[in-house]
């Protein structure tokens, strides 16, 4: 499945929302106007590369687990990650940032995710 999302063209992207709450939305509004400026000049190099059809580079995004990717932004002093999902119409949800404080992932923010994906497509239905 991860390979034939890379053939889809158009992508576009949102923010989960689940009860009135938006995670990613609070999160960029958390970081200081040129950090939040930087995620989502990262967001649309993302969006710039999937609609050419080329895979993106582990630095900029990765496959982490249950179809949640993250996308690695650095910021000064700091390494922003936000997760996000890819809907079938080629959409990518995200779900939530934060700031990463450790060299490996935290799976309660993994689980977060994962969570979020499955209330958002649990409402979408």
């Amino acid at each position: 499945m991860k390979d034939e999302i890379f053939m889809k063209k158009e992508f576009t992207y949102e923010f989960a929302e689940i009860n009135g709450k938006n995670e990613m939305l609070i999160f960029l509004k958390s970081l200081d106007k040129r950090e939040s400026a930087k995620v989502f000049a990262n967001i649309y190099k993302l969006l710039e590369i999937l609609n050419l059809g080329i895979r993106p580079k582990e630095s900029l995004s990765k496959y982490v687990q249950d179809g949640i990717f993250e996308l690695k932004v650095s910021l000064k002093n700091k390494i922003s990650r936000s997760f996000y999902f890819y809907e079938s119409n080629g959409i990518l949800i995200f779900t939530h940032g934060f700031i990463k404080k450790t060299t490996k992932l935290p799976q309660n923010e993994i689980n977060k995710a994962i969570k979020i994906k499955e209330l958002y497509l649990g409402v979408k239905k």
